[in-house]
């Protein structure tokens, strides 16, 4: 919540009147409804964003992994040519 808060630079005050206006609209029945759908909503979207920080991690390992072969390969291949050279 403090970051919530920090984010849109609230005071304390001015949250006081956003809850008390929240209470207004939605009434005190609704208000665990609404937070339980507000919590499944945070929840998605953090397994959303974790999934495709994962995927993007596996890409990056992926990309290193054939840049690495690919030097070894430039570097046999320099081993070999200097091997001829040397003959």
């Amino acid at each position: 919540m403090d970051a919530f808060i920090w984010f849109f630079n609230l005071g304390g005050s001015e949250v006081i009147v956003i809850l008390f206006v929240i209470l207004l609209l939605f009434g005190g029945k609704k208000i665990p409804e609404l937070m339980r759908g507000l919590g499944k909503g945070i929840r998605e979207f953090n397994t959303a964003r974790n999934s495709i920080e994962s995927e993007i991690r596996e890409g990056m390992r992926e990309v290193d992994l054939k840049k690495m072969e690919e030097r070894s390969k430039v570097e046999e291949r320099s081993k070999v040519e200097e091997k001829k050279t040397e003959e």
